[in-house]
């Protein structure tokens, strides 16, 4: 299986501070993988480098290319949707995303807007926390790239509503693209990844497959994650 993400040597300091330190990673195509850290471990910070909102030292390769402006062509973010007025209605907002990504797939659109109960004629600012946050996965999940970034997509969801987006999931993937998804629910979200990353003292303390987690180290993924942190070490044995 080929690495649709590659990154060597990678540093970013913010305000003199130290955030992410000599990150190597490899990520294959096809997976689900859980990014996992404690809050202000450097999760949100990795996903704006590799999308190239932010810069640091090192490389990042995404499908073959290195360059930010290249690598954006390849990734959907689930950016926060401050830029667009409280007025606009969502089918604006749909409008722009058609407009700014040629990749922008419009029946996975209604297809994600219908199962998630969106209304296209709702105006931002009549949306509740949760349903921006079905439309900023809406929105990101509807462009077809080989790397997704979701960054705590399911905060402000109920929690009827994100199991079932969660176990639906794997249906809006392509085949051979990636999701890399960041959540605090990880008990919630384990059953569909294949692979965990967890950040730890500003770097990747562990990348480890879910099925050797629970085959070889008799845990659950939660309880696993849990250990790194109790253990106060790596665990990649």
């Amino acid at each position: 299986m080929s690495n649709v993400m590659k990154i060597e040597n990678l540093n970013y300091s913010h305000n003199l501070v130290k955030i992410l330190n000599d990150v190597n990673l490899k990520v294959e195509s096809g997976k689900i993988i859980g990014l996992l850290g404690e809050n202000g471990a450097g999760k949100t910070t990795l996903m704006r480098l590799i999308t190239g909102n932010a810069h640091g030292t090192g490389a990042i390769e995404v499908s073959g290319t290195f360059q930010a402006k290249d690598r954006k062509a390849h990734v959907s973010f689930t950016d926060h949707l401050n830029g667009f007025p409280a007025g606009m209605k969502i089918g604006k907002i749909v409008d722009f995303y058609r407009t700014v990504y040629d990749d922008f797939d419009d029946k996975r659109c209604d297809d994600l807007m219908k199962f998630l109960n969106l209304d296209k004629t709702m105006k931002v600012s009549a949306l509740s926390k949760g349903n921006k946050e079905k439309l900023i996965i809406a929105l990101t999940l509807s462009r077809q790239v080989e790397l997704y970034l979701l960054d705590e997509p399911f905060s402000g969801i109920d929690s009827m509503s994100r199991k079932k987006i969660i176990n639906s999931i794997i249906q809006w993937k392509p085949e051979h693209a990636t999701i890399l998804v960041s959540d605090h629910y990880v008990s919630e979200i384990a059953p569909i990844l294949d692979e965990i990353i967890v950040i730890k003292n500003e770097t990747i303390a562990c990348q480890k497959q879910t099925d050797e987690i629970r085959e070889n180290k008799g845990m659950s993924v939660e309880n696993f994650y849990e250990s790194l942190y109790d253990e106060g070490g790596n665990n990649n044995d």
